[in-house]
């Protein structure tokens, strides 16, 4: 089994989960252990981009055919005479 050491931590934060650990009635090196342990159990899902969001909620339903309508050529640009 592993063991860490963490230094640095704030004497409010100590206090902190002295009294959560004696709340629960057991020692802070288990109360963190626990902390550790719930907060790492929860798996993070990966993030996705906006364009992924919205085809995995279109693909299902069959997507859209649209229509385009034909381009017209480009135009000339005015000429304002100046």
């Amino acid at each position: 089994m592993a063991s860490m050491t963490i230094r640095n931590i704030d004497d409010t934060l100590k206090q902190r989960l002295r009294v959560r650990a004696a709340s629960h009635g057991r020692s802070m090196e288990d109360e963190a252990r626990d902390i550790l342990r719930s907060a790492l159990a929860v798996s993070e899902r990966p993030a996705r981009n906006l364009a992924e969001a919205i085809r995995s909620r279109i693909v299902p339903t069959g997507g859209v055919a649209l229509d385009l309508p034909a381009r017209d050529l480009i135009r000339e640009a005015p000429d304002f005479g100046l």
